[in-house]
């Protein structure tokens, strides 16, 4: 790109623009996933929705690439790009709670610690996801699956508008009364169909909730996802949490001799009465005998950043993922096989309930097709070292494939990989073809194809 090009750019948007001669270029081009290390031409740091609708000007006339960075967090490295342009929306945080209405309008930079720390304050909350690193807009945008979805949906349930910066680099309003398309394809159909500048969300009584991790012996761990299994399917929806494969950390709950083996836990989470989360929770704590917890009271936001030091940036990810319909004993012969042999404190495999309130919703109703799975599974491949790529990415493939033949064909997309795009189709079910005309009607040259891409 000529210099007087990059120029004109940088006059036209209030944001810095990053490029390789500039200092600070290193850190800008920096996404989550150290195992990502590409090298944008620039990177437009957006300090507003002009900003945004600049950028995808530029990429579009100038035929660049063009990445969207909101909270940086996705595991393929879609948050930027070799040689385009990244549209980085994460100085653009700001949340705005009514009260009154029970709304919240949300900047597409936000994290979930954000929108957490916004709305508790006025003890409201909407589904988020488990680390609050996390983007609002990745999450929403790919479903959102967190300790609420039970309750009250997936994150995209509860979105009641959406600003968004189309190919053509005009900011239109996505809902069901304006661009009732595009609000349908937004919803599950991850960045595919233009970068959103602003989401509108419905948020419920949520303040605190009871809950926490609880940890098992490994040799209890068929019992535990069986119980699991039995516990949840009819559990009141108030009732949220997931069981998972984890090794101890340092933490002072844990005793100290433990620190650094595995176990299985259930991180419990009601979000119901809280005269009735003892009850509630105690379910989980029959299931076997428990080596540790640290459950009680506590605010949601502190649950849904509980995880945040055991994922800090700059960790080598490799993820795999499937939806499942019934968590068969075949199923959990394969988790026992290959949870237990986590390669690092940072690996973790989380077993997700969608049930309840996210299969009141109908399978073509949104993007998210898989309304009638009743678990999301991830094998989270997280560690360190660069030097222990191969032997870990190994672990999750291999972990993969065994449980694979016993899930449905398609995952979460939130959870995929970069070599998973021969699954795009399978994601998404009987609603890829519509999910296609969508995308030929917003966004027909592919701009936005940086993603698990939908192509027109």
């Amino acid at each position: 790109m000529r210099n007087s090009s990059i120029e004109r750019l940088r006059e036209r948007v209030r944001g810095p623009v990053v490029t390789s001669d500039n200092d600070g270029y290193d850190e800008a081009r920096k996404v989550y996933n150290a195992m990502i290390d590409r090298r944008p031409a620039a990177v437009v740091q957006c300090a507003n929705a002009g900003d945004v609708m600049a950028a995808v000007d530029y990429a579009r006339d100038n035929e660049l690439d063009l990445a969207v960075r909101g909270g940086g967090h996705s595991v393929p490295g879609f948050g930027t790009c070799d040689d385009g342009v990244v549209a980085d929306l994460s100085g653009m945080r700001g949340v705005r709670v009514d009260p009154e209405r029970r709304t919240a309008r949300v900047d597409g930079g936000a994290t979930w610690g954000d929108f957490d720390a916004a709305t508790h304050a006025f003890g409201l909350a909407t589904t988020g996801g488990i680390v609050s690193t996390t983007g609002v807009a990745g999450l929403t945008l790919g479903g959102g699956i967190g300790y609420l979805t039970r309750s009250l949906g997936l994150s995209c349930d509860n979105l009641i508008s959406a600003d968004v910066v189309t190919a053509e680099g005009k900011l239109l309003v996505a809902s069901e009364q304006e661009h009732d398309d595009l609000f349908w394809a937004i919803r599950g159909g991850g960045g595919n169909f233009g970068a959103v500048t602003s989401f509108e969300f419905r948020l419920s009584p949520v303040k605190d909730i009871y809950g926490g991790p609880i940890l098992y012996e490994l040799e209890d761990a068929g019992t535990v996802l069986r119980s699991f299994r039995e516990l949840i399917a009819d559990a009141p929806e108030e009732l949220g949490g997931f069981p998972a494969f984890q090794i101890a950390p340092p933490l002072p709950f844990i005793p100290e001799n433990r620190h650094g083996d595995a176990f299985i836990l259930i991180v419990a989470c009601w979000a119901g009465p809280m005269d009735e989360g003892e009850r509630a929770v105690q379910r989980f704590r029959d299931i076997a005998p428990v080596v540790a917890e640290h459950v009680g009271p506590m605010p949601y936001s502190a649950l849904n950043s509980a995880f945040d030091a055991l994922v800090p940036p700059g960790l080598q990810h490799y993820w795999k993922a499937n939806f499942v319909t019934e968590l068969s004993d075949a199923t959990i012969t394969a988790h026992l096989d290959h949870g237990p042999r986590l390669p690092a404190m940072n690996s973790t495999v989380h077993i997700y309930p969608i049930n309840g309130a996210c299969h009141r919703v109908a399978p073509q109703d949104t993007a998210f097709a898989y309304r009638d799975a009743t678990f999301a599974t991830v094998i989270a491949g997280m560690w360190p070292d660069p030097a222990d790529n191969e032997a870990n990415t190994a672990w999750v493939r291999d972990y993969y494939q065994a449980t694979a033949p016993h899930s449905e064909e398609g995952g979460y997309i939130n959870f995929m990989a970069e070599d998973d795009q021969d699954r795009i189709r399978a994601n998404y079910r009987g609603n890829y073809e519509r999910l296609v005309e969508v995308k030929k009607a917003y966004d027909p040259s592919n701009l936005f194809h940086v993603n698990q891409n939908i192509k027109p």
